[in-house]
């Protein structure tokens, strides 16, 4: 019988190979095989690991199957229900709206119950009520599928969704049935409490949600800007709760046992010290774990604590490979969907380096010296690969950072946090003190971490990775750090050369390549010739905070290698168009900035006007729209863009309405193979008939919401479109859109992200 790390990298690797799928079998196809390989195993030992394999494959499926399963059904997507559900993790207020996850208990629709079960993602706008943890609420509530953005380099909600089970999302209607049914006991709610009063005791917001982050892992209070401060030093595993705070307050459990001994030595005669010791550590371990949140890493912790607990209990001995393997067989058994959040793998690959590569060290504080700082580099470049994976970017100052501040964080700031906390529970006036110096060293810690941050190779941002890439750079840092005796570790450098400088197919001279981005009912737009690139609009920014420049526009730049950015060109100020603009500039800041409304943006640009033109690599790109003193309502200002190459042409028209798209008809010169961005989304009030004819595109491509409120693109848009032959393309449907247009054809599209790599989680 194989060994529990032959059994857990089997389990892995089947449940791994179904998250591939672009659609889910029938888990009998992993059933059947994997118990008739099981049982041939006991004649044929070496079917074994494939059998468990086959087995973690089907496990895989069914719990995939049922995750899906729990899916608002489509033909009920925007439609009003009446829910009851209880809160669960922690609400999120904010001065637009408040955020919370429903655990749906019972849904009506028109006075019938439908079977919508799993969590809710809801939103509550204008004047929304205190909406405490584990309150039970009657709610009417509009609700749809959970749906995601799918661009280059941008993360996959829909694949979150499904990890976290989230059956739809939505937001509360203003209905006078909406009301709190009762508030429960629960972890959450005391979690809740503890933030409360750290909120209270310590007067700086920012330091008092570091304080709540190291804490309880209540990461509510920190900004965007503190994640970019985290991720430029390589920390965000010390901003949220880690494994090794888990382990810290294991370490606590361990000091008050030997206290609890060392005051009543009588004690040993009936309880063996060690095996209590282990379970003391276990019980604050798992106390502390409950009050983080259970956090992936720290569920992984406390199953590592547990088979050392469990193994010092029956007087075994157990390896740290054994106790890691078995964690991991635990969490799949448990979930295997948890292969599909990046905590799952930065947590279980970081602890095997540390294992495989810090095996002999020398003994007292030098080696205690020597695993910290050591730690720290095979960490960082150890996890190098699969931060690019994840997050498209990595830092290079990472070892230093964390070489200073884990020490700090979890040997200094953890501890008072703790001992804040448990104050806080048992005697809550002695806590202010403790938790006031806890704050001050927070702050500290984070104003070196802020400078840092700023330092050369901070953010470290590659092309998209591959596959492939991926895993030679990760066969290249096991040889890096192998242990002594293997020959040419160095060379395990040159299996980063992938990853570290990608092959990438760019344009020829008079060709040019451009994405049109799925920023949801906005547009944005990527232009790139051979050695130039551009920006045309930048989609939303909403009240929330949450910004489309930053979450989906500069991250496809990084992904698509593109460095520097020669101009960002906003169609018009209308939200949609313009909101995402300020965090494009920030990030490029060297970019030219043109703008049709430059006066209602907020950062200075220069006016587009009908007339200018440049040439890129042969590509010629002529401002169409609008004509300088031309007075007209916002959306006709918007600049037109031609882009054209020695193929074929790309036409850029903003929000132009049909009033406005004579003159660009015009004006756009002899008519040549066109791909046209449809003007306005596809609003009724543009893409008139005559407008279409002039143009004769091509292709038309649609930038919009999925099931937008304005119904865009309009039918009878579509059926211009359609009745003029022209084939039409919707983000919404297909992610975002690349296309070529070589030197030597016209221009085609080349891919569209939603179906280049098409996962089962995906609609």
């Amino acid at each position: 019988m194989p060994g529990a790390a032959g059994v857990g990298i089997a389990l892995l690797l089947g449940v791994l190979a179904v998250q591939w799928l672009p659609s889910l079998p029938p888990a009998t196809w992993g059933v059947l095989p994997g118990l008739v390989a099981l049982l041939a195993s006991r004649r044929w030992p070496l079917l074994g690991l494939p059998a468990i394999a086959l087995l973690g494959a089907a496990w895989a499926i069914w719990r995939g199957a049922l995750a899906l399963e729990l899916r608002l059904p489509r033909e009920l997507e925007g439609r009003d229900f009446d829910v009851v559900g209880t809160v669960v993790e922690l609400p999120l207020a904010r001065s637009d709206a408040t955020r919370f996850v429903l655990d749906a208990e019972h849904a009506m629709l028109d006075g019938k119950t439908v079977p919508l079960h799993g969590h809710v993602r809801l939103s509550w706008y204008d004047e929304a009520p205190d909406v405490p943890a584990c309150s039970q609420w009657q709610l009417r509530v509009r609700l749809r599928r959970p749906r995601g953005l799918i661009d280059p380099g941008g993360a996959d909600g829909e694949r979150s969704a499904l990890e976290r089970r989230i059956a739809a999302v939505g937001y509360v209607r203003d209905h006078p049935d909406n009301r709190l049914l009762r508030t429960r006991p629960c972890v959450d709610g005391l979690r809740e409490r503890i933030a409360a009063d750290i909120a209270a005791r310590v007067h700086d917001p920012h330091d008092a949600a570091l304080l709540q982050t190291f804490s309880i892992g209540d990461t509510r209070g920190l900004e965007q800007d503190d994640w970019e401060v985290a991720r430029a030093n390589g920390v965000p595993h010390l901003i949220a709760i880690s494994g090794f705070h888990v382990g810290v307050a294991a370490l606590f459990g361990v000091g008050l046992a030997r206290l609890l001994y060392l005051l009543w030595p009588g004690l040993a005669l009936r309880l063996p010290r060690l095996p209590a010791q282990a379970a003391v550590a276990l019980l604050a371990a798992s106390a502390y774990g409950v009050l983080a949140g259970m956090s992936l890493p720290t569920v992984r912790t406390l199953l590592m604590i547990a088979v050392v607990a469990m193994a010092r209990w029956s007087r075994r001995t157990v390896g740290g490979a054994q106790t890691l393997a078995l964690a991991l067989v635990a969490i799949l058994l448990a979930d295997p969907l948890a292969v599909l959040a990046a905590g799952f793998w930065l947590s279980f690959v970081g602890v095997a380096f540390l294992m495989l590569c810090l095996t002999t060290r020398p003994r007292g504080w030098r080696g205690f010296l020597h695993e910290l700082s050591g730690g720290q580099v095979v960490m960082t470049v150890a996890l190098l690969p699969l931060t690019q994976w994840f997050f498209g970017e990595a830092s290079l100052v990472g070892a230093l950072s964390n070489l200073i501040a884990v020490p700090f964080v979890s040997f200094v700031i953890v501890p008072l946090a703790l001992v804040g906390l448990l104050l806080l529970l048992l005697f809550p006036p002695a806590a202010t003190p403790v938790l006031h110096l806890a704050a001050a060293l927070a702050h500290a810690q984070w104003w070196l971490l802020q400078r840092m941050a700023t330092w050369p190779g901070a953010h470290w941002y590659l092309p998209e990775v591959q596959g492939w890439a991926l895993l030679l750079a990760t066969v290249g840092a096991l040889w890096l750090f192998a242990p002594r005796g293997l020959p040419l570790r160095g060379l395990g450098l040159l299996l980063f050369l992938p990853l570290a400088w990608p092959a990438q197919r760019l344009p020829t001279s008079g060709g040019f390549q451009a994405w049109v981005l799925d920023v949801g009912q906005g547009l944005s737009v990527i232009v790139r010739t051979r050695h130039h690139a551009m920006v045309y609009d930048a989609g939303a920014r909403y009240p929330s905070g949450f910004d489309l420049g930053q979450a989906v526009v500069v991250p496809s730049l990084h992904a698509l290698g593109i460095d520097t950015l020669d101009l960002l060109m906003i169609s018009h100020a209308d939200n949609d168009h313009a909101g995402g603009a300020e965090a494009v500039a920030r990030a490029y800041p060297q970019a030219l900035r043109y703008a049709g409304e430059p006066q209602r943006m907020p950062m200075p640009m220069q006016a587009c006007q009908a007339g200018m033109e440049w040439t890129w690599d042969g590509v010629r790109f002529r401002v169409l729209s609008p004509v300088a003193g031309a007075t007209t309502r916002s959306n006709d200002r918007s600049c037109v863009l031609a882009v054209d190459g020695a193929g074929g042409r790309l036409l850029l028209t903003g929000d132009i309405g049909s009033g406005a798209e004579p003159a660009v008809g015009e004006a756009v010169g002899p008519a040549r193979p066109t791909v046209l961005v449809v003007p306005h989304h596809g609003s009724r009030y543009s893409s008139d008939p005559a407008f279409i004819a002039a143009l004769q595109p091509i292709l038309a491509l649609v930038s919009a919401g999925w099931h937008n409120r304005f119904g865009h693109p309009h039918p009878l848009v579509l059926q211009r479109y359609r009745a003029a032959g022209v084939p039409l393309v919707n983000t919404a449907a297909r992610g975002a859109i690349q296309i070529d247009a070589p030197p030597d054809g016209p221009p085609v599209e080349a891919a569209s992200w939603r179906l280049r790599e098409p996962r089962y989680w995906r609609e």
